[in-house]
């Protein structure tokens, strides 16, 4: 019901969203602030590392989408995709997002965030960028994930279609998941269980 509820607001309501987010974003860093300084990544894997969205420079972010092909945005639409909204995402204290780039190269080799929100509850997403599928940072970028969410007390949700294929092997295979609820168009709504 609160999943579907955002996204009406969101879709719908753009103005009313931004007022939500901005005071969300105050509450949870008044709840959540210290416990996130503590948070270390242990998954980072070999030649990668993790850098916070918005310690990336705004169009560095932009060109990273812009590149990706068509199809990838078929199950991936959480947020705008252009300067003004990769901004608001960087401003946002409950939007932990993180960046996995190729230590070789500086090149961002991947996305990942928890949406997070001040009652304890958030929700995670990744992409990973078309040349470097299919090395398993898909399944890293979630442990990351789960480090984070897990390591501050936040209960984790992820929706994801089965016909995304790599995806949703990619979410069974990082964690221990609840199939809270069978969506339409072949969607399942996980819960992220703490190991």
């Amino acid at each position: 019901m609160l999943y579907k509820l955002a996204h009406i607001i969101r879709d719908k309501f753009s103005w009313l969203w931004d007022i939500i987010e901005c005071l969300n974003g105050v509450l949870f860093a008044l709840r959540y602030g210290k416990k996130l300084e503590n948070i270390d990544f242990k998954n980072i894997p070999e030649g990668y590392e993790v850098t916070p969205i918005n310690a990336i420079e705004t169009k560095r972010m932009v060109e990273f989408f812009a590149c990706q092909p068509e199809d990838a945005f078929k199950f991936f639409h959480p947020h705008g995709f252009d300067e003004k909204s990769i901004k608001k995402l960087q401003k946002n204290k409950a939007f932990l997002g993180y960046v996995l780039l190729d230590k070789l190269n500086n090149k961002i080799a991947g996305y990942c965030f928890n949406r997070c929100f001040f009652h304890g509850q958030g929700f995670r997403g990744r992409m990973v960028d078309i040349e470097c599928r299919g090395k398993g940072l898909g399944t890293a970028m979630n442990k990351l994930l789960n480090e984070v969410g897990c390591g501050i007390g936040v209960r984790l949700f992820e929706t994801v279609s089965k016909d995304n294929v790599a995806s949703y092997k990619s979410a069974l295979s990082a964690s221990n998941v609840r199939v809270v609820k069978e969506l339409p168009n072949n969607e399942l709504y996980l819960e992220i269980i703490k190991e």
